[in-house]
């Protein structure tokens, strides 16, 4: 397995408004991350916000290239960014403990924090297609390039971690700083990660290693 210390490039915030950050998912051009009440849209070249959603958003966030999904307790929304409007929901499997969402050729996929285990689960009807187990607590989930990311938070140790899409083995690490947590976690599809802090209301942009 590969380790190394997550180089933080950037960070945003903190927003008073957005004390904790509970998904995050990037559409090309802005960074979106949920926060109680509203999805924000973030403009990372300015740190701007753009827009707000009014939705609840309780965990993580996802993009599928046209519609934005995000985890409201026990469900997870699908809504259109340009009206913001629910076009449908479906059950998410962990029943309100669930953490990270990433869309993968046409598939969700679910952290589930404490059950440890990311799930692939069908965007129409929340059927689970199949479970990879983890050893620590997933706090948000990515895909880049054929890999699976997943953030990790225990105590003050966090991490951001490559594992096997097949078995969950951990292939590599970024540790990140003692202290500094992970909730929502994105790719930008090239040279970064996009994470939210938890509470403290922060963003944080991660370098991707090559």
């Amino acid at each position: 397995m590969k380790k190394s210390q997550a180089e933080i490039i950037r960070e945003y915030g903190p927003f008073d408004d957005a004390p904790r950050i509970n998904g995050v998912t990037f559409d090309g051009m802005h960074v979106w991350f949920a926060a109680g009440d509203k999805l924000h849209a973030l403009d990372p070249e300015s740190g701007a916000r753009v827009r707000s959603i009014e939705v609840e958003s309780h965990a993580g966030t996802a993009f599928d290239g046209r519609y934005l999904y995000q985890i409201a307790e026990d469900r997870i929304h699908k809504i259109d960014p340009d009206s913001g409007k629910v076009l449908s929901t479906i059950p998410a499997p962990g029943n309100g403990g669930d953490s990270g969402l990433a869309w993968c050729e046409g598939s969700l996929w679910v952290g589930q924090h404490r059950g440890r285990r990311i799930h692939e689960i069908d965007p129409e009807t929340g059927a689970i297609r199949r479970t990879i187990e983890s050893n620590r607590i997933v706090t948000g989930v990515t895909w880049v390039d054929g890999e699976l990311w997943h953030g990790t938070w225990e105590g003050d140790e966090s991490d951001i971690r490559r594992i096997d899409p097949a078995t969950g083995e951990v292939l590599e690490r970024l540790e990140m700083p003692e202290g500094v947590g992970v909730s929502g976690l994105e790719s930008d599809g090239r040279d970064r990660f996009y994470a939210g802090s938890g509470g403290g209301g922060k963003l944080r942009a991660i370098r991707r290693p090559r």
